[in-house]
């Protein structure tokens, strides 16, 4: 690796930070960001002790880091710091750079504060990377929802250069004007767009560099209650099966606000991507089998409160060879 010296500029690779409440799509948005063409290196931080996100990539080519067990303002915050140093240390060593921008894909219950201020506040980091946008996703049918009662929610508002709406088919008239008069009120000044499916992302979501300045968040992180399970099986019963038992899952359980995993279910040979968000449970996304796939289903829930009853009836509900880990 070159050391620069005294009279080195180093050239700082644009960090884009991707922040959204659980189930907003964020995953969806990081896709589309990464069929622009720009070589991307992306670090997603998942909340359970059960990496799925990655599995849920559609382009797989890109330099990849899951920090999962913990969000970013928590657990592993401590780790994002190593992990831009390595990924930086990689790319000053590359004759041929392996990336032009590094993609932060926050968890859902975090709060951007602390990684804006790994970012900004440790030197060696502030030197060669460039924070380029912070970008929140908001699903207008549950975002006010969220917004009432989760602080997390309206800090990733708050700190946003681009709020992107998410979920518009699924919207009421009335949940989109009344998410329009929230914003107007947590974030008048910021640039909001609704997204479309299958549209092209415009230009200028990322056509700008985030303000130099910035008010940098306090030591104090976001108290919360919430709890992760994972769940691995090896054997899941057909999707309309499996279809009840996690919609049952949904209605009898209030305090669980986020499922999303890769299965395999009987008759079918292609793994499927689950997802949901709130009470509503959305059709399955057939994944392409991937070398390595070993078969097993992984489930993730995210609740809001103790575990306890959910990881019961989970253990009742799945056969004995399945694994429930908190």
């Amino acid at each position: 690796m070159i050391k620069p010296t005294a009279n080195t500029t180093l050239r700082k690779i644009p960090v884009v930070l991707i922040t959204g409440f659980l189930g907003s799509g964020k995953t969806t948005l990081l896709n589309r960001l990464l069929t622009d063409g720009v070589k991307t290196a992306v670090v997603i931080n998942e909340f359970g002790a059960e990496p799925v996100d990655q599995d849920l990539l559609q382009r797989q080519d890109a330099p990849l880091t899951v920090l999962s067990g913990g969000c970013l303002c928590c657990q592993v915050k401590g780790a994002l710091a190593p992990t831009l140093k390595n990924l930086r240390m990689a790319w000053d060593g590359a004759q041929d750079k392996p990336f032009a921008r590094v993609v932060i894909e926050t968890s859902g219950i975090a709060s951007p504060e602390p990684i804006l201020d790994t970012l900004l506040r440790e030197r060696w980091l502030a030197g060669r990377y460039r924070l380029q946008a912070v970008l929140a996703t908001l699903a207008i049918p549950t975002a006010g929802e969220h917004l009432d009662r989760f602080p997390e929610a309206a800090a990733q508002v708050a700190w946003a250069d681009r709020l992107l709406l998410t979920h518009a088919d699924l919207a009421t008239a009335g949940q989109q004007a009344e998410l329009a008069q929230r914003l107007s009120t947590l974030a008048p000044a910021t640039p909001t767009l609704t997204l479309q499916p299958g549209a092209d992302l415009p230009e200028w979501i990322l056509d700008f560099d985030a303000p130099l300045l910035r008010r940098l968040p306090d030591q104090t992180p976001i108290s919360h209650e919430f709890r992760s399970l994972s769940l691995i099986f090896s054997a899941a019963p057909a999707w309309p099966q499996l279809e009840s038992i996690l919609s049952s899952l949904l209605a009898n359980h209030p305090e669980l606000l986020r499922i999303k995993g890769v299965v395999y279910v009987a008759g079918r040979t292609e793994p499927l991507a689950i997802q949901s968000a709130g009470p509503r449970l959305y059709p399955p996304a057939v994944l392409q089998t991937r070398d390595g796939d070993d078969g097993c289903g992984r489930l993730v829930f995210i609740t809001s409160g103790d575990v306890g009853a959910l990881a019961a009836e989970l253990a009742e509900t799945f056969d004995s060879g399945a694994r429930i880990y908190r």
